[in-house]
Order: C-alpha cells, then sequence, then structure tokens
C-alpha cells in the first residue's frame, strides 16, 4: 500500500474518505481547520463550511438520518456552541454512521480555554476514541464509524493540537463505499418530546453497558507490558510523551477513553508494582481509576494545565517537581497584518476613548498594545450581548456609549441574535461589524458573506446592510476603515444616536486580496520629528532608527496609508513639504504634512 506524510488532520480527511463517508461540515476553528479543507478535496464527499457549530453538527445529524455516513469537525469551543443538539442525538441515535471530531487546545495555543471535552464526551454518555498519531487518527476514524453504526450512537474523535498538526507516515487505503441506509420514520427514537426520550434515556443506559464490554475486548485498548517496576496508564499524544520519557515502562494505552475499559485497568494495576495516569489537562481518567479503588498517581505529580513534554513526564514520574510556568522568555505576541483595515478602526475608537467589547477573531488583536482598543474578548458573538448589557447597567461617571466590535464571520455565527436583543430592548449601542470579506484568523475560509461555497461553488452572498435593515436596526451605516476621517465622523454621527446602530467597515483583508495593494511608501528621514504618532498603530512595516525617526520596511509596507493620516510632522501645506505619505490618490489626506511618501515621488 502507499504511503504518506500526513498531519493528524490530513489523516482524518483520508480516514473520511477511506470510511465512504458522504457528509461532511464544520465551522472553522484552530486546530481543526484543516480537516474539512482536506475533505472538501475529495469530490466524493459533500464538504461545507457552516454558520456555526451548532449548525454543522445538525445538518451532519440531518445526513446521518438520511442514510449517509457523516462527520462534523470543530474545536473545543465549538462543541461548546453544539451542546444542545449532541446531548439529545445520543439519546436518539443514529442512522448511518455519525462522528464528532473534537480538537482541543492545550497550552491554548489559539483559543481562549483549555477545556477538556473528554469530559463532555462522559456528561454525554457518548464513546469517545483518542489517537495518538496521524496513522490512528485515519485508523480510529474508520473505526468510530463502524462503532456508531454498531452501537446506534454518535461517537467522538478527541483529539489535540499536537495530534493535529504534527505530521507523520501513514498507510493509506482504499475509499470502500458505505451502504445507504433507509431512513424509517420511527417516532420514539427520533422525536424526542418527553414521552419518547423516557424511553431514550433507558436504551442509553443498556448501550453504555454495551459500549464498556467493547471498551474491555477492543483493540484500541492495549497492555504493553514490559518493566512492571512502573506502569503508566496513558491516552493520545500523552502516549508518545510517556513511551519517550519510559521506554521501557509498560503502559496500558488507552485509545477509548469513554467507557474506559474498567476489566482491563484493574488487569494491568495487578501487573505493576507503582502505578501512574499520564493524561492532559483534567484527571479525567484519574478519577475514574480511583473509584474503582486502585491506588494510582496523577495529578499530585503531573501538571494539570497546558501541554505535556516528554522531559514533563520523566521529571514529574522520577520525582523532580513540576509545576506550570508561563515561559520566560522575549514574549512575541501576534500582531495585525501591515495593512489590515482593522488598524484604522482601532486607531479611531482609541483616540476617542470608546469603550469596545471584543469578539473573536483577527481584530481580537486590537486589544494589545499599542492600539489597546479591545476591552473584552468572552466567546464567539459576545461582544454585541455584552454591550447590551453593559448599555443597560452602566452608571459611571463616563456616560459613553458602548461600542461592540465583531468580524462578519462572527457575526454571522453568532451576532445576529444578540444584536435582535439589542434592537427588541432599545438598547443604546453601537455594533461595528468589521467585514474584512473572509475567516480570516484560521486562513481564509469561506462563510456565508463571501459568496463562495466551501467546494469553490459560487453562492448567494449574504447581504448585511439588508439583513441588519430587516431586523429592525433604524441606523445601519457603511465605511471604510482605513480612511480615518471618514472613520471618525461615522463613529461620532452614530454615538450621538439615541438606540442601537450598526456599522459596517468594510475593506478587504489584504492577506487574501491583493488587489488593494498601493506602492510602499517611504519615511523623508529630515522632515519625520520623531514623534512616535506612527508607531502608535502598531503597523509591523514601521520600526525606528537609531535616532528614533521612523523607517517603513518596503517588504512588508502595501501602502494603506493609515500612518500617514496620523503623522504629525509639521510642514507647509504643499505636497513638496509632505514628510510621510503618497503624492497621489489620497494627498489631500495628507496635505497637513506627514512624512511619508511613494518613492517614485521623492
Amino acid at each position: 500500500m502507499a504511503k504518506e506524510i500526513l498531519s493528524g488532520n490530513e489523516a482524518i480527511a483520508r480516514g473520511a474518505y477511506e470510511a465512504g463517508i458522504a457528509f461532511a461540515s464544520a465551522y472553522p476553528g484552530t486546530p481543526s481547520t484543516e480537516i474539512l479543507e482536506n475533505i472538501s478535496r475529495y469530490k466524493e464527499i459533500y464538504s461545507e463550511w457552516s454558520p456555526n457549530e451548532k449548525v454543522a453538527y445538525e445538518v451532519a445529524f440531518g445526513a446521518s438520518l438520511a442514510g449517509g455516513r457523516a462527520l462534523a469537525a470543530m474545536k473545543h469551543v465549538g462543541v461548546n456552541v453544539a451542546a444542545d443538539p449532541l446531548m439529545t442525538s445520543v439519546y436518539t441515535g443514529i442512522n448511518a454512521g455519525m462522528v464528532l471530531i473534537s480538537a482541543d487546545d492545550p497550552g491554548m495555543h489559539s483559543s481562549q480555554n483549555e477545556q477538556d471535552n473528554r469530559r463532555f464526551a462522559y456528561f454525554a454518555k457518548m464513546p469517545c476514541i483518542e489517537p495518538s498519531d496521524s496513522q490512528e487518527a485515519k485508523d480510529f476514524l474508520k473505526l468510530a464509524f463502524e462503532i456508531s453504526e454498531q452501537f446506534d450512537t454518535p461517537v467522538m474523535l478527541r483529539v489535540t493540537t499536537r495530534v493535529c498538526h504534527s505530521k507523520s507516515v501513514v498507510e493509506l487505503g482504499e475509499r470502500r463505499e458505505s451502504a445507504y441506509r433507509e431512513y424509517k420514520k420511527d417516532f420514539v427514537k427520533y422525536c424526542m418530546l418527553p414521552s419518547s426520550a423516557r424511553v431514550r434515556r433507558v436504551e442509553l443506559e443498556k448501550r453504555l453497558s454495551k459500549l464498556r464490554e467493547y471498551s474491555n475486548k477492543s483493540p484500541l485498548n492495549r497492555i504493553e507490558l514490559s518493566n512492571t517496576e512502573i506502569g503508566i496508564i496513558t491516552s493520545g499524544i500523552s502516549y508518545q510523551h510517556s513511551k519517550e520519557a519510559f521506554p521501557d515502562a509498560s503502559i496500558l494505552k488507552i485509545g477509548m477513553s469513554n467507557p474506559l475499559p474498567d476489566e482491563l485497568i484493574r488487569e494491568f494495576a495487578k501487573k505493576v508494582k507503582k502505578l501512574y495516569v499520564v493524561e492532559e489537562l483534567e484527571p479525567y481518567m484519574e478519577e475514574q481509576i480511583r473509584m474503582m479503588g486502585i491506588e494510582v498517581t496523577g495529578k499530585e505529580v503531573i501538571p494539570g494545565i497546558g501541554e505535556l513534554t516528554p522531559d514533563i513526564v520523566r521529571n514529574a514520574i522520577l520525582g523532580k517537581k513540576v509545576t506550570y510556568e508561563i515561559p520566560k522568555i522575549p514574549m512575541r505576541p501576534p500582531i495585525l497584518c501591515p495593512g489590515c483595515p482593522h488598524r484604522g478602526f482601532f486607531t479611531i475608537t482609541s483616540k476617542l476613548g470608546l469603550t469596545v467589547l471584543g469578539d473573536i477573531g483577527c481584530y481580537t488583536l486590537g486589544a494589545y498594545e499599542p492600539l489597546s482598543a479591545i476591552e473584552t474578548c468572552l466567546c464567539m458573538g459576545a461582544s454585541v450581548s455584552q454591550a447590551v448589557g453593559f448599555a443597560k447597567a452602566y452608571k459611571g461617571s463616563k456616560k459613553n456609549r458602548i461600542v461592540a466590535a465583531i468580524g462578519d464571520s462572527t457575526f454571522i455565527h453568532s451576532g445576529i441574535t444578540p444584536l435582535i436583543d439589542a434592537v427588541y430592548n432599545k438598547a443604546n449601542v453601537v455594533v461595528c461589524i468589521l467585514d474584512n470579506e473572509t475567516t480570516a484568523m484560521t486562513g481564509h475560509q469561506e462563510h456565508p458573506g463571501t459568496g463562495r461555497t466551501l467546494m469553490g461553488e459560487d453562492a448567494p452572498k449574504l447581504d448585511l446592510e439588508a439583513l441588519c435593515k430587516a431586523i429592525g436596526v433604524p441606523h445601519v451605516r457603511v465605511a471604510n476603515p482605513n480612511n480615518l476621517k471618514e472613520t471618525e465622523k461615522v463613529l461620532k454621527e452614530e454615538l450621538a444616536f439615541d438606540g442601537p446602530s450598526v456599522i459596517i467597515f468594510r475593506s478587504p483583508c489584504v492577506v487574501r486580496d491583493r488587489s488593494v495593494w498601493k506602492k510602499p511608501l517611504i519615511v523623508i528621514n529630515e522632515k519625520c520629528a520623531a514623534c512616535g504618532a506612527c508607531f502608535r498603530i502598531g503597523c509591523p512595516a514601521i520600526t525606528k532608527d537609531k535616532s528614533g525617526k521612523a523607517v517603513v520596511d518596503p517588504i512588508l509596507c502595501i501602502g494603506c496609508g493609515v500612518c500617514i493620516q496620523v503623522c504629525k510632522s509639521s510642514g507647509a501645506d504643499k505636497c513638496k513639504n509632505v514628510s510621510i505619505g503618497y503624492c497621489s490618490d489620497i494627498c489631500s489626506q495628507i496635505c497637513r504634512a506627514s512624512a511619508l511618501v511613494e518613492k517614485e515621488d521623492l
């Protein structure tokens, strides 16, 4: 068979193909994004970006009911959004196989928390399978569909950032078409009115008992017996760390972590002198093993915060104190790209001293210095909801209007309903939709507002202005965030309005759309007053020389012109005295004398 080096996400996509699935859905979110991007390359599978994770789960469930194998993929916090249909779908069961992929993020590389979604599987009473490398990611997904159909249940495939993004050799197989399963009407099974749910609740416990029997016999869980002085129970990427740290130790590798194989665990515990549980984040397995009456060492020595490494595992088990510490290295926080249209918006909100409640997306980076504009970040869509509550309850001395900043993709994901709340309850808020026409933070995926689907087809483009007006927003404006005068004018006008309003700040993402690129700028050194105004917009293309004057990197600069508009260098109101900026189509914005010009205009 052919072999390839694949990331865990690529391997999951390959497993979906080989398993003969018919349908795949997701909302993009690191570390899960590449799963659907790779599945979309297999034209035998219908794949889509859904507006949010709840919808992604529900459409996949609908595909399963229709008789085709289906999966929904999302990052760990996305499972929170999908929790409502998830919990009940375990009661109903499925028709064709259905798998939920939860991509957890220990260490919070790109997330607002590091929740352990094995807890979700336990809570929902659904099977949970954990691969440790790319080969297992492919193979376990295929097996997950078999388990789903054998036990009439959705199955969670839980992966983590290291499994998703690490690469290893994978042996490929052929696609095996899954037999179509005819849908049959079944009121008690699928219609979860209380009378039906009570019946299915009993069936759920019977299924869980059968799944535990399966777990004890399944090849997903295996004992690797070696030196019996130390025994380690572990799963997922922690298995790789444990094998590297203690290659001679005996290991019980858990591939199916819900329900745990209790009989196998008891058998293994009897074979070793000292038993450890090595798992990232929560003491999920440790607690259940203790409830079995088995003596085990876990979070007393293994950190419960952040990612594990072989060194951490080795030091912890050898008795060296291991605690979680934020790395003491120079911080390099992510920043807005050169020319990012969000920069102009945040420059003005900072200038006006506005309270800006933020959301999830590239624009969240506006919280960092020097912009320091975003004040909150909770979850998708929360900027609008928080703004409503803040505006209704705030009684401080500074009675300014509250601004909610939310991206186009995030607005579609979960910003529409809180905007309805703002209109319905007459909240005095300004909702700023930062529309860069893509889902930028996760890699420029399509969404309903881009006019394209995941599979590359043209699609109806959601009209954000019309949507906001249909909701009943009395004031809906559109502005260019790169034009600071326009941005300031529109913001002031809407701040003066008594009631909810929406400003759509529209300018395409400069990474995706290069048609907006202009000539790079250059500083006329003798005209730069070293006032530092251009540094405060936080553009990575602008640095300073030894004298403190501005320098523009022509490789990074795309000529957006925001720096021109904030430059405070003195000079006459003639173009020849301008020290920073263009001498072309935006000279009207720079005639007060700035310090940058296009090279050709010098």
